[in-house]
């Protein structure tokens, strides 16, 4: 079993705590794309063992940028183009797929 981590076991208990509002539910639901996105990015950066330092060194920008990018802005100011996602994939030693996933009826 892992090591104890108070930290990570308050915040599971604090998300649970706030996802039990519906409406906070619907609005975090409506975010999973993003998570997702935020999450294949930093794993690609961290399986290519580059820092944010690293990644904006190859993509020719800053950290502050790439630590923009990684968080995706959640105020939606600046959304990331193709391209950028195109290159950040480089610098990763990635390429970029997008799919397009057919939603499963409700009663399947």
């Amino acid at each position: 079993m892992g090591k104890y981590n108070p930290v990570y076991k308050d915040f599971k208990a604090v998300k649970k705590l706030l996802l039990a509002d519906k409406k906070a539910q619907q609005e975090y639901d409506a975010l999973e794309e993003e998570f997702l996105l935020i999450a294949e990015m930093l794993r690609a950066r961290k399986r290519a063992q580059k820092t944010q330092k690293d990644v904006a060194g190859l993509m020719k920008t800053t950290s502050s940028a790439i630590s923009r990018l990684e968080s995706l802005d959640v105020q939606k100011k600046h959304a990331p183009t193709v391209e950028t996602l195109r290159k950040y994939a480089a610098a990763v030693g990635c390429y970029l797929s997008i799919k397009f996933i057919p939603k499963r009826k409700k009663n399947q």
